[in-house]
């Protein structure tokens, strides 16, 4: 009898404006850009993680925010996601800072994200890795989210 090892789970929120844009964080030392999302702590729930990965990430503060469950995806042979969506502002992503941290080759303590931006639903798939895009832009259908998010009956939870 063979055991697999356990799906590592990543948690994160799906922000998009009335414009149709998407906020994507790029990533230190890679050329591509992310969702703010990461790993849950013992016993935190889906939702809670992508909260505080967010604020993490970003300096973000949703707590508050209504958020659309889009459930758990498959993302990498041993990596599912579970996303969420909220629609929020359109506000100046230059004031967004993250306060992960990672230690680089040489030692530098690094923030995990350098930069923030907002991106056009159709400017998604070439800035995000593959596997992201696959997530983001297949199963997933931003303008149909993009909606659903504005529609009054959206069962969102806050």
């Amino acid at each position: 009898m063979s055991f697999l090892p356990a799906r590592k789970l990543s948690c994160g929120i799906v922000i998009l404006n009335d414009a149709a844009e998407l906020l994507l964080c790029h990533v230190t030392g890679h050329d591509h850009w992310d969702l703010p999302k990461g790993g849950p702590a013992p016993g935190e729930s889906p939702r809670a993680t992508a909260l505080r990965e967010t604020q993490e990430e970003t300096g973000l503060v949703l707590d508050d925010t209504p958020l659309l469950d889009l459930g758990r995806l498959d993302y990498r042979p041993r990596k599912d996601l579970h996303l969420f969506a909220a629609l929020q502002p359109r506000w100046d992503p230059a004031g967004l800072v993250c306060e992960s941290r990672f230690s680089s080759a040489s030692g530098q303590r690094l923030p995990e994200m350098d930069g923030f931006d907002w991106f056009a639903i159709d400017q998604v798939r070439p800035r995000v890795t593959p596997r992201l895009a696959a997530v983001l832009c297949e199963r997933l259908d931003l303008a149909a989210l993009l909606q659903q998010l504005r529609a009054p009956q959206a069962e969102l939870v806050a």
